[in-house]
């Protein structure tokens, strides 16, 4: 197999490892605040939202420190470390207490900060200028295959189901634990790519730093790896001012919000609308299925539509805001007020127009397909424009992208997300600019 096939396996295995542990840990995340207010026990006082805040304040704050960690564990063990931390996570929803489910959402936290920079440094290094809009569709779309299979087996799992079972419970965490931990396993097929003859070291360095070689050398602090270690978080701190990254952070941030949305705050509302019949509780599941659906499809055209089109990554991220713009405007219309916070019962009020099961399923399809355009678009002009500095440049993508508020109440919520979406997309059509300027540049000074 040659450098580029290889490569390309490399990419695959990593979408794939990734499809199997957010299989898993999306769907938790889906239905974790519908699973614990059917909890019975007197003993548990978790909420699912205080979980998630936890799981992304600690992962915004660690993110400074993520490149550090990946340069001395090398990026293939700091995924498996992370990937076996989601495991831990879901598990304890077997048996849930208090004091571990709090426990393990800040443990959560510090990993997922890792696992994204780490994965951030293996799509870099894996792709080249040519191809890294592919290689950024191909990752996210089998990655958002997770949001498919796992909401489908909640869709069949808890069809008809009006109360969740503590059987019921344990048999999907059991579940998804397995899922997870065969994802985890995964990465340890990826390779170390081929280096390039004029391959920049500071980006081969964090390769070097493998899972084996960190394993072996973890006891002896080897001053270069050590001296690698700072010079990575110097980076990231210093990327933050950089005009580019600057541009970025608005659409960055938007996505943050909008992914809280989606993974948490939705799926909630759904199961909550008990206008929506007695099923309502399962149609949590379908909804994560469409949007499932809006993400595979966009990353696997929009991520060929970057490599292919002459109008660069600008109308696919226009497309998006539409598409989000439109999903906001039904789901203020049709979903009630006070479902984000209605009890177990869920709420009877109305919103604007008479609940409808296809125009909120209609809209998880578009939530999903406006993400993918941003998020394919982000990958591939921060994967470009950072190509040799990428560890330290996805930890400040995901630093911004987990910082936003996580709770609010719902039309608050849509308003915030209407605002940065117009702001982040008209910032992201200067950094695009910029970047594409600076290609040309690149272009002439090589003739």
């Amino acid at each position: 197999m040659g450098p580029e096939g290889k490569k390309l396996l490399n990419i695959v295995i990593l979408g794939f490892g990734f499809m199997f542990m957010f299989t898993a840990f999306q769907t938790c995340g889906n239905i974790e605040q519908t699973v614990l207010k059917s909890f019975n026990s007197t003993d548990f006082h978790g909420s699912g939202y205080t979980s998630m805040a936890i799981i992304y304040g600690v992962f915004s704050a660690s993110n400074r420190i993520a490149p550090s960690v990946v340069t001395v564990m090398g990026p293939q063990f700091s995924i498996f470390f992370r990937g076996f931390l989601n495991s831990g996570y879901i598990a304890m929803f077997i048996y849930p207490y208090t004091w571990s489910f709090y426990t393990a959402s800040v443990l959560v936290g510090v990993g997922a900060a890792v696992l994204w920079t780490a994965q951030g440094n293996v799509l870099a290094i894996n792709s080249s200028e040519n191809t890294i809009g592919r290689n950024s569709g191909i990752f996210w779309a089998l990655l958002q295959f997770s949001l498919f299979f796992g909401n489908l087996y909640i869709y069949f799992a808890w069809h008809g189901h009006d109360h969740i079972t503590d059987k019921d419970r344990q048999t999907v965490f059991i579940s998804l634990t397995v899922i997870s931990l065969v994802g985890c396993f995964l990465f340890f097929l990826i390779r170390k790519p081929d280096p390039e003859p004029a391959a920049n070291e500071a980006a081969e360095s964090l390769l070097q730093a493998d899972s084996t070689e960190s394993c072996s050398g973890a006891g002896s602090a080897r001053p270069g790896l050590w001296s690698q270690a700072l010079e990575a978080f110097v980076k990231a701190c210093k990327m933050f001012a950089t005009p580019e990254m600057l541009l970025l952070s608005v659409s960055i941030g938007y996505t943050g919000l909008e992914l809280t949305f989606y993974s948490g705050v939705y799926g909630t509302c759904i199961g909550a609308m008990t206008r929506f019949g007695h099923d309502a509780k399962s149609l949590i599941g379908l909804s994560g299925i469409c949007i499932g659906i809006g993400e595979i499809l966009g990353g696997g055209v929009f991520g060929m539509m970057n490599r292919c089109s002459r109008f660069g990554r600008n109308p696919v991220v226009l497309l998006g805001l539409v598409t989000h713009y439109a999903a906001f405007y039904l789901i203020f219309l049709n979903i009630a007020p006070d479902a984000p916070i209605a009890p177990e019962g869920g709420t009877d009020l109305q919103a604007f127009i008479s609940p409808s099961v296809g125009v909120a399923l209609l809209c998880s399809f578009l939530l999903g397909l406006g993400d993918s355009c941003f998020n394919t678009q982000l990958l591939s002009i921060i994967g470009f424009t950072f190509h040799d500095n990428s560890a330290p440049a996805f930890a400040v993508f995901k630093f911004i992208q987990v910082t936003p508020p996580l709770q609010s109440i719902m039309a608050a919520m849509l308003l915030i997300m209407v605002l940065t979406g117009f702001l982040g997309s008209v910032t992201f059509f200067l950094a695009e600019w910029r970047a594409e300027s600076s290609r040309r540049e690149s272009d002439y000074d090589s003739i």
